[in-house]
């Protein structure tokens, strides 16, 4: 694993976050993490085909909650070089919101390609939801590498496609690289022309006072968590869980559902 990013890099990675909209990371990723996360996320994406009876769905290629499927998708909370930049953003106590798929099969595009954002919210100078679209392969213009329009997380109207496409740029990086992003910043899918997949995870992190699209700690319940460290069981929102009744509400602090760090 890369060793951690100084407090500098971080502090530049976030600032530019703030003002552009976006960081490209290089670098974040080994090359034995993006082997084993390509293998697992295959196997995820077949299963998730089996649950829809098949291949013909509009989401085919999207995997709704990698966290479910191999513990590498959640080992990647163990890697400070991800966690680094959205805690630089979003504060310590920021968990998942969404973690996904994004990849894209062979001569096809996802349901990625529309000109949209992933946060519905703004709040003048405040944050809440931020993106990471995460290289398991390289991005290139013709496997359908991501459009984005810098600057445009202030913009509550949909840029028109002229604007966008005449003014955006593209994620074009190598695996293991991080497009990080404030989620109010507009973006679109390409459109894969090759015959290979083109693979990529997306996290969509938040507030930790704010709820998860898919509760998380109760979709995982069946899953042993045993060897999974404290810092990966924090992001996925274990240590954000509203106690269910006055038992849990009044256990001793070490017992508590709820032991969220602040932001």
């Amino acid at each position: 694993m890369n060793p951690s990013f100084s407090q500098e890099q971080l502090a530049i990675f976030a600032n530019q976050i703030h003002t552009q909209g976006y960081a490209i990371v290089p670098e974040v990723l080994d090359a034995d993490f993006i082997s084993q996360a390509k293998v697992a996320l295959s196997q995820a994406i077949e299963a998730e085909a089996s649950f829809h009876g098949g291949t013909q769905y509009k989401d085919y290629g999207m995997v709704m909650l990698c966290a479910l499927y191999d513990k590498i998708f959640i080992d990647l909370f163990d890697n400070p070089r991800l966690t680094g930049v959205f805690n630089a953003v979003l504060g310590e106590g920021c968990i998942v919101y969404a973690y996904t798929s994004s990849s894209m099969p062979p001569n096809k595009t996802n349901y990625s390609r529309r000109i949209h954002v992933d946060s519905p919210r703004i709040i003048p100078n405040y944050i809440t939801n931020m993106g990471a679209t995460i290289l398991l392969d390289d991005f290139t213009e013709d496997n359908g590498a991501t459009y984005f329009l810098p600057f445009s997380q202030t913009k509550a109207e949909q840029p028109t496609d002229e604007e966008f496409y005449q003014q955006g740029k593209r994620v074009i990086a190598k695996a293991g690289t991080v497009w990080f992003f404030n989620a109010r910043v507009w973006h679109a899918g390409g459109q894969n022309l090759t015959q290979q997949w083109r693979h990529a995870l997306t996290i969509n992190m938040c507030r930790s006072w704010m709820k998860q699209r898919i509760d998380i700690p109760r979709a995982m319940q069946n899953i042993d968590m045993t060897s999974v460290s404290q810092e990966a069981k924090q992001k996925l929102g274990f240590l954000a869980q509203v106690p269910a009744n006055y038992e849990e509400y009044y256990a001793p602090p070490e017992l508590r559902k709820f032991q969220q760090k602040t932001e």
